[in-house]
C-alpha cells in the first residue's frame, strides 16, 4: 500500500509540474486546457488515495502471506 501511495504522489507531482509549465508558458490557448487538466489530476489523486483506501478498509483486504508456502517452479505456474 505504501508503494502505491508513493507512486500516486510522484506521478501526480510530475504531471502537475509539466502542466504548470504548460499553463505558464503555453500561451492563452493552452492555459485553459492546462487548468482543466490540473483540476483533473487533483481530483484523480484525491480519488486514488482516499476512495481506494476506504474501499480496501471496507472490504478488509490484506496482502497474502506467502512465507508458509513452498516455492513453485516457474514452469508450473
Amino acid at each position: 500500500m505504501n508503494e502505491t501511495l508513493r507512486r500516486t504522489f510522484m506521478t501526480s507531482i510530475t504531471t502537475l509540474l509539466a502542466l504548470g509549465s504548460i499553463y505558464l508558458f503555453g500561451g492563452a490557448v493552452l492555459a485553459d486546457f492546462a487548468l482543466a487538466m490540473i483540476w483533473g489530476v487533483i481530483i484523480g489523486t484525491y480519488s486514488s488515495i482516499f476512495v481506494a483506501v476506504g474501499t480496501l478498509a471496507w472490504f478488509d483486504l490484506h496482502p497474502k502471506d506467502d512465507e508458509d508456502e513452498t516455492p513453485v517452479p516457474e514452469y508450473e505456474r
